[in-house]
């Protein structure tokens, strides 16, 4: 098995302070900017980073939905990281400066892959499906944030 890894960014125009709260607010903000591949969206525990456990279905394709149980932490300032119970997968969101009054967000989702041909397929097409994904969600986040 090997680590499959896809990442996304943009640029938000927003202090990183504010796109950063948008993004750790699970009881408010979060779910507005989730795609339609999410759903089941559930605050369990917490809802304002640092100690959120928070549920979805994430549907990656017509056949493959991952069920997501997620610990959240925040290991360092600007940086939120969601762990899933249900699987390896783990994302991290940074949040730094990118001038005045813009932030740079960037999204990386990291998790052990199959083996054999499967694990071929899921490395060299998940990560794109997955980033185009995360591309909507910092869409609507910038659209969140720079209102």
């Amino acid at each position: 098995m090997a680590q499959v890894e896809a990442t996304t960014e943009q640029v938000v125009a927003a202090d990183a302070e504010k796109v950063f709260d948008a993004l750790a607010d699970y009881t408010g903000t979060r779910q507005k900017l989730l795609p339609e591949h999410f759903s089941e969206y559930e605050v369990r525990e917490g809802g304002d980073g640092e100690g959120t456990v928070v549920h979805w279905k994430l549907q990656a394709t017509s056949k493959r939905v991952r069920d997501c149980l997620l610990d959240v932490t925040e290991p360092t300032d600007g940086e939120l990281v969601e762990k899933d119970r249900n699987s390896s997968m783990v994302t991290t969101w940074r949040v730094t400066p990118a001038g005045e009054g813009t932030s740079r967000v960037v999204v990386t989702s990291t998790w052990q892959g199959a083996g054999g041909i499967g694990g071929f397929f899921e490395r060299t097409f998940a990560p794109k499906g997955l980033g185009r994904i995360y591309d909507a969600l910092l869409a609507n986040l910038a659209a969140e944030v720079e209102k």
